[in-house]
């Protein structure tokens, strides 16, 4: 690849966190990368946001590494140059987990042309990926959670939006949803004689969520004098609006919910997914069987939700070590 086009490349890569931008033309792959990520839509249903910020990004760096091979097209490439691009990302100082899913990236877009005949035999068979310790997600203790349900409770007396902030805690925090669930939440999604939630999750799985009671009340009134004044004579078939009757967005209400955090004094990282995470493990704290936790995350594997048997057991270690006087 000449020096200007390089260099035209990796600025408007930067400008789009890498993931906004098809393969460099020059790249061996540029040709083949419509049609995966097309499969990736159709086939796999996955959402755009997945396959621009995960799929597409890993594939653009591959194709800034193979810029430093004279390969001509995918049948060139060999498990040497898998690991190569693997020690190529260790140099560059990205983590176990980033690499790891790089390879899986790689993985399932090789097996795509393998299947398509695009190639005769995949590079990535028999790669392994590096060994990584879980990462334990992050929660918050129920006092910290009361300390944000309790200032935004304040904040709302009649304040829209305020209102509007307390509730979509509130419901965050009782349902585990995903902050992209949560947003994305059509009006028609809530029913108010069942109390559940029609939630459209990953891979396009639909499942029902129940609502507690307190959460219902609070959704009941958000509806019936909230949401009116804050579509102020619109419509709009979204559940949660902003001030100008728009669709709320995952990054606003990420900013939202960490400027909530920074007023009752949590110095924690916190993002939605913390709720989301919190939601599972004061339920199996509390008794709750994983099979529902499962059902009301929308996990489709269970081992996906036992990894929070490990935070109640490493949770426990502590309070052991802590207090047992041999601990």
């Amino acid at each position: 690849m000449a020096d200007k086009a390089k260099k035209k490349f990796r600025k408007r890569s930067r400008e789009n966190g890498g993931a906004q931008i098809l393969f460099p033309e020059q790249s061996p792959l540029y040709s083949y990368q419509d049609l995966f990520l097309k499969y990736l839509s159709a086939a796999r249903r996955l959402a755009p946001n997945t396959y621009n910020r995960s799929y597409r990004y890993d594939l653009n760096s591959f194709a800034v590494f193979l810029d430093r091979k004279t390969i001509t097209g995918p049948n060139q490439i060999k498990k040497s140059d898998i690991r190569d691009y693997i020690s190529w990302c260790r140099r560059r100082g990205l983590s176990s987990r980033s690499i790891s899913r790089k390879i899986s990236t790689l993985r399932t877009f090789f097996r795509f042309l393998l299947a398509e005949n695009y190639i005769d035999s995949d590079p990535t068979s028999m790669i392994e990926h590096p060994k990584q310790g879980r990462i334990l997600p992050k929660t918050l203790t129920i006092s910290e959670v009361d300390a944000l349900l309790e200032i935004t409770e304040k904040q709302d007396s009649g304040k829209v939006l305020e209102a509007r902030n307390h509730v979509m805690l509130s419901l965050l925090y009782a349902t585990g949803l995903r902050v992209s669930e949560l947003v994305k939440l059509p009006l028609i999604s809530y029913n108010r004689h069942s109390g559940n939630l029609r939630v459209l999750g990953k891979g396009s799985k639909e499942r029902l969520v129940p609502i507690g009671e307190q959460a219902r009340v609070l959704l009941d009134d958000y509806l019936d004098n909230v949401r009116p004044q804050l579509l102020r004579g619109k419509t709009s078939p979204s559940l949660f609006v902003t001030n100008r009757g728009k669709a709320m967005t995952r990054n606003r209400y990420w900013q939202i919910l960490k400027d909530i955090a920074r007023q009752v004094g949590i110095n924690k990282d916190i993002s939605p997914h913390a709720l989301r995470h919190s939601f599972a493990t004061h339920l199996l704290e509390n008794g709750a069987d994983l099979r529902s936790v499962q059902l009301m995350l929308g996990h489709s594997d269970i081992s996906t939700t036992q990894f929070y048997t490990h935070v109640e057991q490493s949770r426990l270690k502590s309070i052991h070590k802590k207090f047992h006087p041999r601990g």
